[in-house]
């Protein structure tokens, strides 16, 4: 029972890496030939698309402990080849538990399409002339974004705002917090 649970858990890693974490060496056939040889061909298939679709709708509900076990008590409950076995349960209830916030992580990492807010720092300077050559002390702020997806390299974006522009983009940040607290206190 403790050897069919690890390979369950095996399996269940292995499936992560492959279709979570991006790892491209991680393929089925490895997975049956290391961990379940004797096991026939379509057998092995079966169980590995029944644990991936299982972790699929685990993850995608990012499903906590009580929900967890409330849909593995239903998934022991079908008939047959569909249902759990109580090793398969012991082990997806404790890789979910290792693994939930790696993979809900890797989820949102995949999901976002556009580049994220990396880094961002600002400095204000006082400009003493203008392109016409008259005298101005004004001051200017200069703010520098770092934008980037988790696995690619950063992007920089150079952003030169007068007291008025940093004005309105605070008064803008105001009005998104606004609705932000709107939207969390209403729900």
């Amino acid at each position: 029972m403790a050897d069919s649970q690890r390979c369950i858990s095996a399996l269940l890693n292995g499936i992560t890496q492959r279709f979570y974490y991006g790892n491209s060496d991680i393929t089925e056939d490895l997975l049956k030939n290391e961990l379940y040889a004797e096991m026939q061909e379509d057998e092995f298939h079966a169980l590995h698309e029944k644990m991936r679709a299982l972790l699929k709708s685990i993850a995608s509900a990012d499903m906590d402990q009580p929900q967890l076990e409330a849909f593995l008590i239903a998934q022991t409950r079908k008939q047959g080849a569909s249902g759990l076995s109580p090793e398969q349960v012991a082990a997806l209830s404790r890789f979910w538990k290792a693994h939930r916030a790696r993979v809900r992580e890797s989820l949102l990492s995949q999901s976002r399409w556009e580049p994220g807010l990396r880094g961002l720092k600002w400095r204000v300077d006082l400009h003493t002339s203008s392109s016409r050559g008259q005298l101005s002390n004004s001051p200017v702020c200069l703010v520098e974004l770092e934008l980037g997806r988790a696995d690619e390299n950063s992007e920089f974006m150079c952003l030169e705002l007068d007291e008025q522009k940093v004005n309105l983009v605070l008064k803008k940040m105001a009005e998104l917090q606004e609705s932000i607290d709107r939207i969390v206190h209403h729900s």
